[in-house]
Formats: C-alpha cells, structure tokens, sequence
C-alpha cells in the first residue's frame, strides 16, 4: 500500500473535517439564538464552535507534525482552484484567530456592543474557513486525491 492510501485511510482528516464541520453548524445556530435574543444559548453555541475549532487546530497539527501531507491530485483549472481556497483557508483562519479570541474576553466581560462590532466582520470570516476547511477535505481526500504510485 502506497502512503497515498495510507494518508486517505488515516482517521485524521475525516475527524478533522467533522470537527470543522461541527464548528460551522454550532456558527450558526449561535447566529440564530443571537436575532432570537437569548444571549445565554448564543453563548453555549459559540463556546461549542470554538472548542471545536480548538479541537479541530490540535488535531490537525498533530497530523501534519506526524504524517506526511496527502497530494492534490488534479490537475489544470481545478488544482488553481483548490489552492485559491486552501490559502485563503490557511491564511484567515490565522488572521482570525486573534479576533476570535477577542470577542470571547469582550463577551465575557460582558462588552456586548464592542463584541458585536467585531462580531460583524469576524462571523462571516469563520463560517467562511470552517466551511471551506470542509471543501479542502472533501477536495484533497474523496473529489480528486493522488492516484497511487
């Protein structure tokens, strides 16, 4: 078995884009109890996003310091496509996470109106590279992987 099959069968990945997956939808039903008003279950839902954000970041760090990286396996149009959001992916979801850790401290001190201008800009952001960390997996692992050698 080449490592290609090995890196594609290897739990990580799949546990990882659960955990992006699970942050996303936890993204949005905090949206929703946010313009419902209940700040309390707001709070529960976005705490959970980032614990699972939190989780998916150890994760996946202890993937890439142990395995080597699974390849992309198109070519042409698509493969630009694919790095088009991988970096975009990568490169907010370190922007971001300064911001992210700023709205839970203001939420906690409870500094609503300061949270949610910062909130405006950075939700959109997080759905963005939870939903996107979801299409990198799907992309790199199950649409186009790297035909074994």
């Amino acid at each position: 078995m080449s490592f290609t099959e090995t890196a594609a069968l290897h739990p990580f990945p799949t546990f990882n884009a659960l955990m992006n997956s699970l942050s996303l939808l936890f993204l949005i039903i905090g949206f929703y109890w946010i313009k419902k008003k209940d700040q309390h279950a707001h709070m529960k839902a976005m705490w959970t996003a980032f614990g699972c954000s939190a989780v998916f970041l150890a994760s996946y760090l202890y993937y890439h310091f142990h395995y080597e990286s699974n390849k992309f396996g198109a070519t042409g149009l698509i493969r630009s496509l694919y790095f088009v959001v991988l970096f975009s992916h990568v490169l907010l979801a370190t922007a971001i996470l300064p911001f992210i850790l700023r709205l839970l401290y203001l939420a906690q001190k409870g500094l609503y109106q300061k949270h949610k201008n910062i909130a405006r800009w950075i939700w959109p952001l997080w759905i963005y590279t939870s939903a996107t960390g979801v299409l990198v997996y799907f992309m790199l692992y199950h649409w186009f992987p790297n035909p074994p050698t």
